[in-house]
Parts: C-alpha cells; sequence; structure tokens
C-alpha cells in the first residue's frame, strides 16, 4: 500500500489550496518537518497538475483491501438483524410509510397503536386516506423496496439500511484513500467505521439517516475525484499543446466534467432522503469553485483564473445545483404521478391562490406541499414538542447524550433467562452510541487537523472539516427544537477520515526512522477502538443484562 504523498502546486496557488511546502512530492510528515528545502527538485507546473495521482494506482490491491473491510463490516451488521422483531423508535413511521409507498405511490395514514399487528402480518390494515410525512419520500423508497424482497416484517423493513450502512464504510474507505493517496489510510478508516457503535447500529434500523448518509459521502467523494480530474486534464492541455503554462491565459474550457454530474445525482438523492443534505451541497460546490481557481492560476492563468469563478462555477452550479434539485424532485415520482397524496388536490381546491395560477394543479400543490413541511419543522408545534433523550448539538462531538432506540427494563431475575439475583434486575436495550473510544479521538483529530490545515496550509484536511461541518452546524440555529445525537450519522465518516489522516501522521513515511513507532501507536489506537466496541456491542444489540453490567457500560451520567 502506497504512502501518503501529495504534490504541492505553485506559492499563487498555495494561499487557496496547499501548503506552501516542498514543490516535490511530500508525505504525511508531522508539522515541525514541513519546511521549504532549496536542495530539492522543482517539479514542472504539469507535475504539480498531477498532484501526486500516481499514489492511487494500486487499484486491484486497493479494491481487495476495500472490499474485505466492507465485507467485514457486512457480516457485523448482518448477524441477527431482523432482532428485536418490534417496530423500533421511529421505525413505526418508516417502515409503514414504505409499504404503502410501494402500494399506491404516497404514504397512507395507519391506525394507531397496531404495531403488534403489523409485526403478526397484519399488512392490509392502513387507512384510505393519506399521511402527512414531514421528510421526503427516497429513504422510505429504500425500505419499502427490502419489504417487497423480503415481507413486511423486520428483516425486510432493515436490509437496505443494512446494505446502505455497509456501502457507507466502503465509500468512506474510497473517500479517505483519495484524500490522502494512501490505500492504508483508507483501510484505517473503514476500519474505524466498521467499529462505531452508532454506525453499526444506524445500519441495523429502518430510519432515513443511514441513506443521507452514504449519499452525502458518495458525493463528496465524487467531487474529489473531479478535482483530479479537472486538474489531470488541465495538465493534459498544457502536454497537448507543447507549453510549460498558459502564460497569463485562462486556456481552454472543460465543458463536461461527469464526476460533477455524478456528484449533482448524489446530492440530489440525499436531498431525497433530508433536507438538510443541501448545506453540504453548498459548502462542498464552493470549496469545488476555489479549487477550480487554484487549478487555473497553477497552470499559469495570472489573474485570469479568477475568471473560473463565474465560468467553471456557472458549469457547476448546472451539474450539482440544476441536477441536484431534478434528481430531488424525480424522487417525489409517486407523489407526482399518482392523485391520492397529501396536498395532492391542494391547486384545485385552491384554482385562485397565486401558486395554483402559476404553476398549474400538479406544481402548485407540490409546492404547497413543501411549504407544509417546512412550516412544520420551524412551526411552534414541533418546538413545543419535548422528549426524553433531546440532545443539544453541542455535546454531539464528544457523544454526551446518545439516544435509546429501544428498551424493555426491569426484567425480573429467572424471567427471559435473567441471571441476576436478589433485588438486581435485566434489561434489554438497544442504544445508538458511538464507540466511545473512536469518539474522543476523532474529536481531538478534528481540532487537530483544524490547526494542521490552516497552519500548514493542507487542502485535504480541509476536506472532510468542511463537508463534517456543514453536516453539523446547520443543527444550532434549530436547537429549540428536538434533536438527536443520531443526526451525527452523517458527521462520522468525516471525522474517522480525519483521525485516519492524523493517524497517518503519527504513522509516517515507510522509510522514516520512527515508523515502528509510530506503527505501534497507529495499532494500539485502532485495537482500544475494536476492544471498546467489543465491550459496549451488548447495548448496541439489545441482549439480556443484568442492570449493574448495563451500568458499568454507561460511562457518563448523561448517557443514562
Amino acid at each position: 500500500m502506497a504512502d501518503v504523498q501529495v504534490s504541492p502546486d505553485s506559492e499563487a496557488e498555495q494561499a487557496l489550496d496547499e501548503p506552501a511546502v516542498s514543490a516535490t512530492p511530500r508525505r504525511l510528515i508531522p508539522l515541525p518537518r514541513l519546511r521549504r528545502s532549496v536542495e530539492q527538485p522543482q517539479l514542472s507546473t504539469i507535475e504539480r497538475l498531477r498532484d501526486g495521482q500516481e499514489q492511487l494506482r494500486d487499484r486491484l490491491g486497493s479494491w481487495i483491501i476495500t472490499l474485505a473491510i466492507t465485507a467485514l463490516a457486512f457480516v457485523l451488521r448482518f448477524v441477527n438483524l431482523g432482532y428485536p422483531k418490534n417496530l423500533v423508535f421511529d421505525e413505526t413511521y418508516y417502515a409503514k410509510d414504505g409499504w404503502t409507498l410501494w402500494k399506491y405511490g404516497f404514504e397512507k395514514q395507519w391506525p394507531d397503536k397496531i404495531n403488534d399487528k403489523v409485526v403478526a402480518g397484519q399488512t392490509d390494515i392502513y387507512l384510505n386516506q393519506p399521511e402527512f410525512v414531514v421528510h421526503p419520500p427516497l429513504g422510505k423508497w429504500l425500505i419499502g423496496l427490502g419489504e417487497q424482497w423480503f415481507g413486511m416484517n423486520s428483516f425486510g423493513w432493515r436490509f437496505l439500511p443494512l446494505i446502505f450502512g455497509t456501502l457507507l464504510v466502503l465509500i468512506t474507505i474510497r473517500m479517505a484513500r483519495r484524500l490522502s493517496r494512501s490505500t492504508l489510510i483508507g483501510a484505517i478508516a473503514g476500519i474505524l467505521l466498521t467499529f462505531d457503535g452508532l454506525a453499526f447500529v444506524m445500519s441495523r434500523i429502518a430510519l432515513l439517516d443511514i441513506f443521507q448518509a452514504f449519499f452525502l459521502v458518495a458525493a463528496v467523494t465524487a467531487v474529489l475525484v473531479d478535482r483530479d480530474y479537472y486538474r489531470g486534464w488541465l495538465a493534459d492541455q498544457l502536454e497537448a499543446r507543447g507549453i510549460p503554462d498558459f502564460g497569463g491565459r485562462f486556456g481552454p474550457v472543460r465543458w463536461w466534467r461527469p464526476w460533477r454530474v455524478v456528484a449533482g445525482v448524489m446530492f440530489g438523492l440525499a436531498m431525497g432522503c433530508k433536507w438538510n443534505s443541501i448545506f453540504v451541497l453548498a459548502a462542498i460546490g464552493v470549496l469545488g469553485v476555489f479549487w477550480d481557481v487554484g487549478a487555473r492560476r497553477l497552470a499559469g492563468s495570472d489573474w485570469q483564473a479568477w475568471w473560473a469563478a463565474l465560468i467553471d462555477g456557472g458549469l457547476a452550479f448546472a451539474k450539482l445545483v440544476l441536477i441536484g434539485v431534478l434528481v430531488y424532485v424525480l424522487t417525489w415520482w409517486g407523489w407526482l404521478t399518482t392523485s391520492g397524496g397529501w396536498d395532492r388536490d391542494w391547486a384545485a381546491k385552491h384554482p385562485d391562490d397565486p401558486l395554483a395560477i402559476h404553476l398549474g394543479s400538479m406544481w402548485g400543490s407540490f409546492v404547497r406541499f413543501h411549504l407544509d413541511i417546512y412550516n412544520f419543522h420551524t412551526g411552534d408545534y414541533i418546538k413545543n414538542q419535548t422528549h426524553p433523550y433531546d440532545a443539544h448539538p453541542i455535546g454531539w462531538l464528544v457523544m454526551a447524550r446518545p439516544i435509546g432506540i429501544d428498551a424493555v427494563n426491569g426484567i425480573q431475575p429467572g424471567a427471559d433467562g435473567c441471571p441476576a439475583t436478589g433485588q438486581d434486575t435485566c434489561l434489554r436495550v438497544i442504544s445508538a452510541m458511538g464507540t466511545p473510544v473512536l469518539w474522543w479521538m476523532a474529536f481531538i483529530a478534528l481540532l487537530a487537523a483544524f490547526v494542521w490545515w490552516i497552519a500548514g496550509r493542507d487542502w485535504r484536511f480541509g476536506v472532510p472539516i468542511v463537508a463534517a461541518m456543514a453536516t453539523y452546524l446547520p443543527w444550532f440555529p434549530n436547537a429549540d427544537r428536538p434533536v438527536f445525537f443520531f443526526y451525527a450519522i452523517c458527521i462520522i465518516p468525516f471525522t474517522v477520515t480525519l483521525l485516519a489522516m492524523m493517524l497517518g501522521l503519527i504513522l509516517g513515511p515507510a522509510d522514516g526512522p520512527h515508523r515502528r513507532r509510530g506503527a505501534i501507536i497507529v495499532g494500539v489506537a485502532v485495537a482500544l477502538v475494536a476492544l471498546n466496541f467489543a465491550y459496549i456491542y451488548p447495548v448496541l444489540t439489545d441482549q439480556l443484562l443484568v442492570y449493574r453490567d448495563w451500568l458499568s457500560r454507561m460511562w457518563l451520567r448523561s448517557w443514562i
């Protein structure tokens, strides 16, 4: 597996993008060793545009490693997937919504207190009227797909979350590898995510967030591939013309950038799961445009490189935003092409409303439905709600308040095999908690990576920081309503990537004098995460525990 390497850009681009260090390829090494060496030979502009991409040529080996780690994640998540058989937490909404979506194209209402009947196999007891839903339908379509394959049962509604939770590990490996230029660092990120308790639990319950997390990481990965694609294309243009740089000219325009199209599709699918994906689209989209400006400056466009903000930025808007919106609308296809969904006939009932007049029956109703959803998320009703597992975002990164997904408390000695004695009792719980050692190390890595990004001017660390903050910071203005720790599933793929890259700094280059010591530190860190995951495994999987054994896993009072 290749060491972590990247080639810095010209001094003109460094202010936007690269660290001001030697122009030769460099490894991820500790900050004190990042010094310019006048003895090292300069790389050409074309070589710098290639930006260490030669380190990504171990494709076969990298895919073997990726698939091996992904297979491990799948097996861990697959074991006893259908247990417990009841609808846990918000599965009561999404499993039933997915079932009626596949039957009618829109969500129908179900009577209250019928979950036991649904679990017993009565799947035709929904009402003949639409359900008001507050999230887009794509995640529910995917949950329902598993139900079409395996039936309306716990295995069926959890099967697609299992698949996408496993794919989240795969795409995180590829993202981390692309960023670090190292298959080893990608593998470390994948192993860490495999043993994260939150990612594990979210892969085994029928909620929407695991789908959103996968599509967001896939979108960010596609933008990263596009960065390499575009810079490689500029290098090809210089080579084809036989010139060292553009000599102050803007240069040719690349109209077709397939990876930006892929990113637009992925962002659209992420928004089709949950709306807040739009913040990541905005942040990463802007970052990508700055990369274009930097690439043009490196290619010798000088001040004209800023035209990229208009030209390449406009093309990026079309590929990311317009395609993303189109894909998002298509996720509503069932609602659009049927007549029974919530608000579907709103425009027909309000023909004098400006939405009906200017947009017509279907699109006027569509916009009105979205306004209703927005008002739900921002209105007084949701702000006046309370929940025992409400967790302010300020504590998410250190896992101050994980959430209970399912619990059976007070199991008496002898009942259900409870081995307790005396006054002690047993319980079964599913806690959506991260692996504590992992989350705390990832938080420290996030802070250290921010310093490295700013002080070391290393663009690679900025990508997961920007993506993580774009999924995290927008929750603060909404903290006046109940919010939950499990929303952080969209954060952890980026923070484990940062942790893996910081461990890469500790590991150092293959021929470095401290490689052995670094390898021991990295090995111990990964082993601690795996052991900590094994220790909390019973509270992730509804296993029978004596109360004192459960309490020994609740390290903070706020976890109880």
